[in-house]
């Protein structure tokens, strides 16, 4: 379609990690109030996406446990349907890493980069800022992945704000467990009435946070209902401060160097999964949109 792009070309899906979540509130219509700081890393799904001109949209392979009518990244594209010229399709196919229900942001994510190739693919031309609008219509985690930044994330999580993160490695673990999101936001046990922070951490009026007072407040909701969260944070707590990201099950803590991170990962027992990864201050493809 004149784009220079391969439309059979390989496209990144980074995972995230909310470093910190605070639930500081519930609006009438059920939906929590959040405050978190999400941080893209380099590891994560592969999307394999080829552009039709049928105006079919369809997916190559099976997702087990995923019906079509579920499957963000089917959603997100027709969502950008109506944008395109007549007969603009695409095939989806996608090499998963990330776990269901682990966190991770992992179908959030798949959405996103949809988003964002398909944009460029077609050639509508859409702002960033409303591409996020759309990808609200996805999921609370879709629109941070458009932004492509490491963000301060406020209201239901699409109020997003840059921030300088330091560099960092992360060894992340995989408890073996799928999580429900809905049942765990729904627990009559969860905090609901964490503090509000008014100065966004590691922005330029807070560049080195107290982290101490930052935690998950899902994270002894999820340990509760699924022990196994509870023991790999112990495990990766012997080495530095551990945290469960989102809604569970994956658990993560930060190091300075690769080195220092590939040594813990090393020392996992074999009975336990989990990956190291840096920190990314932008997403692969944030460049497939501009910032009108």
């Amino acid at each position: 379609m004149g784009t220079g792009i391969n439309p059979t070309h390989r496209f990144f899906a980074p995972a995230k990690l909310n470093l910190f979540l605070h639930v500081i509130g519930q609006r009438g219509d059920g939906y929590h109030l959040l405050q978190s700081v999400f941080r893209l890393i380099d590891f994560g799904d592969t999307l394999h996406l080829r552009i039709r001109d049928d105006g079919v949209i369809e997916r190559m392979g099976d997702f087990p446990g995923v019906p079509e009518e579920d499957d963000l990244t089917l959603r997100a594209a027709r969502l950008l349907q109506p944008f395109a010229q007549p007969g603009a399709g695409v095939s989806i196919g996608i090499d998963k890493r990330l776990p269901m229900g682990g966190g991770l942001g992992g179908g959030s994510s798949d959405a996103a980069t949809v988003l964002l190739v398909l944009n460029r693919l077609w050639q509508l031309n859409l702002s960033r800022q409303r591409l996020q609008a759309l990808a609200l219509n996805l999921g609370a985690d879709v629109p941070v992945f458009v932004f492509g930044q490491s963000a301060f994330a406020e209201g239901v999580g699409e109020q997003l704000r840059s921030v300088a993160l330091p560099p960092a490695w992360y060894v992340v673990l995989m408890p073996p467990v799928h999580v429900a999101t809905a049942a765990i936001f729904a627990a009559p046990e969860l905090t609901r009435t964490t503090p509000a922070l008014t100065i966004a951490p590691f922005s330029a009026g807070d560049p080195a946070p107290d982290t101490a007072k930052l935690h998950n407040d899902l994270q002894p909701v999820v340990v509760a209902r699924y022990p196994q969260v509870g023991e790999y944070l112990a495990w990766l707590g012997q080495y530095a401060e551990a945290r469960m990201t989102g809604s569970g099950a994956c658990v993560f803590a930060a190091f300075a160097s690769e080195d220092a991170a590939n040594r813990v990962l090393q020392a996992l027992p074999d009975d336990m999964q989990g990956f190291v990864a840096q920190g990314l201050d932008r997403h692969p493809l944030f460049e497939y949109c501009d910032e009108k």
